[in-house]
């Protein structure tokens, strides 16, 4: 089992966008190599490259060679490792679970926005659940 990553670390390792940029392509298109981040984000594969090298020794993405393929994807226990982290650090003590530091604002109107949001979400994570399934069953 590896171990938490220190606070400073992550928040070091995602200080680039770059970086940012690249687990959020990983984390809505699943599994890609250096080539296909290095065209999504118009930049070259070497800079890809570093920028996940520097992610893979924080833990927060893994690879696994096929052929000659290296398909790098997000590492969902240090995902969930980041969030703790942002979660101890939450300066209203919600652990993650409110958007609305300011308790006074809160409407029947930002709550509702916030529910559609989240349906989004939802809608989004059930239809990625289907794609990966049909990989799998490929």
């Amino acid at each position: 089992m590896r171990p938490r990553l220190d606070s400073s670390e992550i928040f070091k390792v995602l200080s680039v966008e770059t970086r940012i940029k690249i687990i959020e392509l990983l984390k809505s298109k699943g599994s890609l190599g250096a080539k296909n981040i290095a065209e999504a984000l118009g930049i070259t594969p070497a800079a890809v490259s570093q920028h996940l090298k520097v992610l893979k020794q924080a833990g927060l993405v893994s690879s696994a060679r096929n052929g000659y393929w290296i398909p790098y994807s997000i590492d969902e226990r240090a995902m969930k490792d980041c969030r703790l982290t942002v979660d101890e650090i939450c300066r209203c003590g919600c652990k993650g679970t409110c958007r609305f530091e300011d308790q006074k604002k809160l409407s029947v109107a930002s709550l509702t926005k916030y529910k559609r949001e989240l349906e989004t979400e939802l809608k989004d994570v059930i239809k990625r659940i289907s794609e990966i399934k049909g990989k799998n069953t490929e």
